[in-house]
């Protein structure tokens, strides 16, 4: 019975990357997530967004590359070997538009349930993500394609749990 499951959950999990792949507009889920993350953090590095995003840092090199082709994204000035990056205005307007598709997409996944049924499964949603969270860092990778404006640091259960981890490390 737990092995069935887990087999409906990987079936959920590849209908959300399909959905997810399909919003996206063109670009890699890796593209995608280098801009959504210059938007909600601009200056990042290419070596900081390589390893939210992980990919190899010429993977990081190659997709920015790519990025700043399209105009989507800007180098700013280098402090030594190092080169903070910015969206221009067509790469928040593109994030913008990148979020919009991913969450009507994913939405219309939810709408089969009613009410009652989408806040337990929401409930339930939120004790796994949590329970998953091992570390800030596993926060940023798997947040990388959020909506971060819609998920807080106060409601998102990765990044709860993340700042619980921290404060218990700290002790």
């Amino acid at each position: 019975m737990q092995l069935l499951q887990a087999n409906k959950l990987g079936a959920l999990g590849a209908m959300i990357r399909d959905r997810t792949e399909t919003s996206l507009a063109g670009l890699s889920p890796s593209a995608a997530a280098l801009l959504s993350m210059l938007h909600f953090k601009p200056g990042l590095t290419t070596t900081e967004l390589a390893r939210i995003v992980d990919v190899s840092q010429p993977t990081a090199v190659r997709l920015i590359d790519g990025l700043e082709q399209q105009a989507l994204i800007a180098r700013g000035k280098s402090e030594g070997r190092v080169t903070p990056l910015t969206l221009t205005k067509a790469g928040h307007a593109k994030v913008m538009e990148l979020h919009a598709h991913r969450l009507a997409a994913l939405d219309e996944l939810l709408r089969v349930l009613p009410p009652d049924e989408r806040r337990l499964f929401v409930s339930l949603m939120d004790t796994i993500l949590a329970g998953a969270t091992t570390s800030r860092a596993f926060a940023r990778t798997t947040c990388r394609l959020c909506e971060h404006d819609l998920c807080g640091p106060e409601v998102c259960p990765i990044g709860c749990r993340a700042a619980e981890l921290e404060k218990e490390a700290e002790r």
